[in-house]
């Protein structure tokens, strides 16, 4: 990229841990961080995700939280989107040598457009950082012509976030890692953020519920709230949190992961705070929280109850009692950023509620404001709504005659009468785009069931497909009938938050199914056409058609172990995703089984079928595990990855690839290579399953270590990218119980659709690259190049033969 030119010319990627490569930009809000970096002068550096890189200004004294002061900035090279989360130490003599905290992180969004901005010399942004919030500006100081680089001046604007206390007074160390300069240069490993002694993470809670009215109370006892448009959320602080679980119970601290450290900086040794997730970055609506999800963020969080407090139950004292305690709690929190308080007006609920649906809210919560806190549904909430909407069970489809929809409606149920039983509450036939009525579809395919859930008229279910009711919608509608049932229905989302506690998984993408469809192995290719790797030419079936055709050679490394997926639903240009778990709507052909220890069931393939599935789904990487899955406390391969550094080139490491050969082979473990599609090779040993992954970890560990010791200028044993200067790494780390290495054959999702390919010795040694083979040539050549295992060899033998060595 040639936006990038300046930067590698300032920079030597043998001498520096400053990352080189362009990366990926984001699908979806835009990145935002500012590094503090103590070089010949202390000051901070802004980073703004744009057009593919971050544009950089370097800030000399600092952001400011006062209007009046105005801080040069100092526009500097673009730098690449990896640098956005830096943080290390640039040796002497390197351009910028000096430590690097990185000092704030989160996302920006433009304020008017970003381009006209930059020309113009006056940019307007939004920041939602962890620590930098509200409104800023940049605005362009005219120079002289001879002057090479560009002066700005940072200015924050008027609003809830400006007139705070100092920010480069009040933070002084790492926004990532809570380490100082010193902490950071000396490599000290991260620190915990919040407090030093957490209490006992509060239990599991059922929430209180709001009552739905037509009209909001009148009278001076209650105060009203906006109802947020998002999903409940109970964040559990303390010994091992933050935790946060839906009204339903589900752990969805993973899902909100991003949500978490401004969580755990929080102040109280154990807390419960009741609140609601919302999209964050600026975004609003239920629809734009549905997008955060399945990108992983942004997120944020409107806290409006407290019931529990350093141990102490606060749910018999009055709402008012609990928010003030909640306002103190939040009192620290930078305005307008990732973790709020809801608002509650007090008044005439009449009012708050025509002030609301003027401004085109949802609606208003209304809660009597001496009421303590009980869970369940009570009369002292109540919710009030600009307009109908609801959540309903989805308990089936109606085809569709149009060719290309899946269905033409879905029918709907709700809960009725003190036990709970389902009743049919009519058809949403309105609402879906394309992309949602095929993921739908995917997701209801797994749910299929012979009869109805509950009773439905035989005028609604003539031609009915049915399911579990697992789904749950939510609707608009304009009023029920007398019969109860909705009238001029229209789908606005799935409601994952108010699904059954046990549902088959978290949602995932499905694309939507257009262009040409193939039938491979068995398994539909839908949108074959579709391009995943634009350089290479390579195409949604191309892929499919590569696993199908390398299937023989493939599933002898990778059938019946616990797979870790790399998808690229919408290609290289789109978003990807590392999964570890099925969700619903996952291909029957991409099997479930469930490990001891570990909560959700790991995915898996046992046939041709099922690497062609995953190809369907947009996978292109698999990622294995050095076990099988009937016996996974037991391992059958060792690997040791040799990930050289960037000025290393493959000659370096094919000579290391030879060097381990040959010290194994003297203990008597036999190995093969695999070039990796990347820049490193894979040395793998075939193990018999006797020895524990303890036993195989520390083997790996000790070995590589030696080799480090031995040859310190050539090895390094450690993960610290400052100390990888001109070696090779070796990676030992992928013999551990859950990690993962690429799986022989795999796709890699690079550009020119490498293949990760297994080769003998001997073939290794006439090989020029990591990465000569790809998804067109790899099948052909593989048998002629294929590595010579042998049995399984067991490892205590070996392991005692090191160290009597």
């Amino acid at each position: 990229m040639a936006r990038l030119d300046d930067y590698r010319a300032r920079r030597d990627p043998g001498a520096t841990p400053e990352p080189f490569e362009a990366g990926a930009p984001s699908a979806g809000a835009l990145r935002y961080s500012m590094q503090n970096h103590d070089a010949t002068r202390l000051h901070w550096d802004l980073r703004l995700e744009w057009d593919g890189v971050l544009l950089s200004w370097a800030v000399t004294r600092g952001p400011s939280l006062d209007p009046a002061e105005k801080r040069l900035a100092v526009r500097t090279e673009d730098h690449p989107i990896p640098y956005l989360t830096f943080e290390g130490v640039i040796p002497g003599g390197q351009y910028g040598a000096g430590t690097v905290m990185l000092w704030d992180l989160g996302h920006w969004r433009p304020l008017e457009d970003a381009e006209r901005g930059l020309s113009k010399g006056h940019l307007r942004f939004q920041l939602y950082g962890r620590r930098l919030t509200g409104t800023w500006d940049l605005v362009r100081i005219k120079g002289k012509p001879s002057e090479r680089r560009e002066n700005w001046l940072l200015v924050k604007a008027e609003d809830a976030a400006a007139h705070r206390p100092d920010p480069v007074e009040r933070y002084r160390t790492s926004v990532s890692t809570n380490r100082s300069f010193a902490e950071i240069a000396g490599e000290a490993p991260a620190k915990p953020f919040g407090p030093t002694e957490p209490l006992p993470l509060p239990e599991q809670a059922e929430p209180m519920l709001a009552r739905l009215v037509e009209a909001p109370p009148s009278g001076q006892d209650w105060l009203h709230e906006i109802k947020i448009d998002g999903y409940r959320g109970l964040v559990h602080l303390g010994e091992g949190g933050p935790v946060i679980r839906t009204r339903n119970g589900l752990d969805w601290t993973a899902r909100f992961a991003s949500l978490i450290p401004a969580l755990a900086e929080l102040p109280p040794r154990s807390a419960l705070i009741d609140g609601e997730i919302v999209a964050g970055a600026g975004a609003f609506g239920f629809s734009a929280l549905q997008q955060a999800i399945t990108a992983g963020g942004p997120f944020g969080f409107v806290a409006f109850d407290l019931l529990e407090l350093e141990g102490h139950n606060l749910r018999d004292q009055p709402l008012v009692e609990r928010r003030a305690a909640l306002e103190r709690l939040l009192a620290d929190v930078p305005p307008l950023g990732l973790v709020q308080l809801s608002e509650a007006v007090p008044g005439d609920g009449a009012a708050a509620l025509g002030a609301i649906c003027a401004a085109g809210g949802e609606g208003i919560v209304s809660k009597l404001a001496r009421a303590p806190y009980v869970p369940g549904r009570s009369d002292a909430w109540r919710k009030t709504k600009c307009e109908h909407r609801t959540a309903m069970t989805v308990i089936g489809w109606t085809p569709s005659e149009s060719a290309g929809r899946p269905f033409a409606s879905l029918l709907l149920a709700s809960p009725d009468g003190p036990d709970g039983a389902l009743r049919y509450r009519g058809r949403v036939g309105t609402g879906f785009s394309a992309e949602t009525q095929a993921e739908l579809a995917a997701l209801m395919r797994p749910l299929v069931r012979r009869t109805a859930p509950t009773r439905v008229p035989k005028a609604e279910s003539r031609g009915a497909s049915w399911i579990e009711p697992r789904l749950v919608a939510e609707v608009r509608y304009a009023e029920m009938t007398r019969d109860d049932i909705l009238r001029h229905a229209s789908f606005l989302g799935l409601r994952e938050d108010k699904m059954p506690p046990t549902p088959p998984g978290p949602v995932i993408r499905v694309e939507k199914p257009s262009g040409r469809s193939l039938k491979i192995a068995g398994v539909t290719v839908t949108s074959a056409d579709r391009v995943v790797f634009p350089k290479a030419g390579v195409t949604k079936g191309d892929l499919a058609a590569y696993y199908e055709r390398i299937a023989p050679l493939m599933l002898p490394h990778c059938a019946d172990r616990p797979l870790a997926l790399v998808r690229l639903p919408e290609g290289m240009g789109g978003e990807r995703f590392f999964q570890k778990h099925a969700g619903r709507g996952f291909p029957a052909e991409m099997r479930q089984t469930q490990i001891e220890g570990e909560e959700e069931p790991a995915i898996y393939v046992a046939s041709v079928p099922g690497l062609v599935a995953g190809a369907q789904m947009g996978v292109v990487e698999y990622h294995i595990r050095g076990t099988r899955r009937d016996r996974t406390d037991r391992p059958d391969r060792l690997v040791f990855d040799l990930d050289p550094d960037e000025g290393l080139g493959f000659d370096a490491v094919k000579a290391a690839a030879f060097q381990f050969r040959d010290r194994l082979a003297a203990l008597g473990l036999p190995t093969w290579p695999m070039v990796t599609g990347g820049k490193g090779i894979h040395v793998v040993a075939d193990l018999r399953r006797t020895a524990t992954w303890e036993t195989v970890k520390l083997f790996a560990r000790t070995f590589a270590h030696l080799m480090a010791a031995q040859e310190p200028e050539r090895y390094v044993a450690t993960m610290s990218k400052a100390k990888r200067s001109g070696k090779i790494f070796v990676d030992w780390l992928r013999n551990e119980e859950q990690a993962t290495a690429i799986s022989p054959f795999s796709v890699r999702a690079r550009a020119g659709a490498p293949v990760a390919m297994p080769l003998s010795w001997e073939a290794l040694e006439s090989e020029s690259s990591a990465n000569g083979y790809d998804l067109r040539t790899a099948a052909e050549i593989a048998p002629k190049i294929a590595p010579r295992r042998g049995k399984p060899v067991s490892l205590e033998a070996v392991a005692r033969r090191l160290i009597e060595a």
